[in-house]
């Protein structure tokens, strides 16, 4: 069995893979003050609720924008399944099936890297992904696999927490969609600048991209927080809630054990 993890600024997602297909996945907030033994301690008990055995992990690969944390979950990893894990980095990227432009390699996330192995997959073409995070960011990738840019912005999660933080009077409010763009309490007049908002840029932003890759790329959108905008945005041609994790699940097959 493959174990594949995603570290993000906001949550951590853990995957099990049986060969190609995802047998379950754990989402964690993301502490960087939590030590190993508190990870492996709440690692351990969704195993043995998912009649898992963590003996069974015969690799895990692990793709993390937090270094901070790396050293804490390496450890704990091959504590919990007595194997060191694969870190996805520059130094495999030459073997993946999309290529990071030299200038970028220490530069993109390897959330993105994950995502555009993934999208190019699945197309074998010009795709765009869209992953709604702590940030929200758009990954351009080209004919031939290049990755030709990416766009990054704040979160919608991350605009409304803003809001609360940094202002007087505004409320912390759900993202969710409002009954009109015109907001007539404080609640629905939030929603609309940032959900209905956030709609218009997507819906901008991927028609700049593809008109810069000359053509009228596909678009996926992932992330936790996609299926918010997804009713609403016109541009998405599919959403996979699971994209960077296959991303890993494909990169876990080409890298050696210890890749990094």
């Amino acid at each position: 069995m493959l174990m594949v993890v995603d570290i993000g600024n906001t949550n951590i997602v853990v995957g099990l893979f049986h060969e190609t297909d995802l047998v379950v996945d754990w989402r964690l907030y993301t502490d960087p003050r939590r030590t190993d033994d508190e990870y492996a301690s709440t690692l351990r008990s969704l195993f043995r609720d998912s009649g898992i055995a963590p003996g069974t992990i015969e690799k895990t690969v692990v793709s993390s924008v937090v270094p901070s944390l790396n050293d804490t979950f390496f450890r704990m990893i091959e504590k919990l399944t007595g194997k060191a894990p694969v870190h996805v980095g520059p130094a495999m990227y030459s073997l993946l099936p999309v290529r990071v432009p030299e200038s970028a390699v220490h530069e993109i996330g390897t959330d993105l890297v994950c995502d555009a192995v993934a999208a190019y997959t699945r197309y074998k073409s010009a795709c765009i992904v869209v992953d709604f995070g702590t940030a929200l960011t758009f990954t351009a990738i080209g004919f031939d696999g290049e990755i030709r840019g990416v766009a990054i912005t704040p979160g919608l999660g991350t605009a409304v927490k803003a809001l609360f933080r940094d202002t007087a009077q505004l409320p912390s409010v759900p993202l969710e969609i409002p009954p009109s763009s015109l907001g007539t309490n404080t609640t629905h007049s939030i929603q609309s600048g940032v959900v209905l908002g956030y709609a218009g840029l997507v819906e901008s932003l991927v028609g700049r991209m593809r008109a810069d890759l000359g053509t009228e790329a596909p678009v996926i959108a992932t992330g936790g927080l996609s299926h918010v905008l997804e009713p609403i945005v016109s541009v998405f041609d599919s959403t996979d809630q699971g994209l960077t994790l296959e991303g890993l699940r494909l990169i876990a097959s080409i890298v050696p054990d210890r890749q990094g």
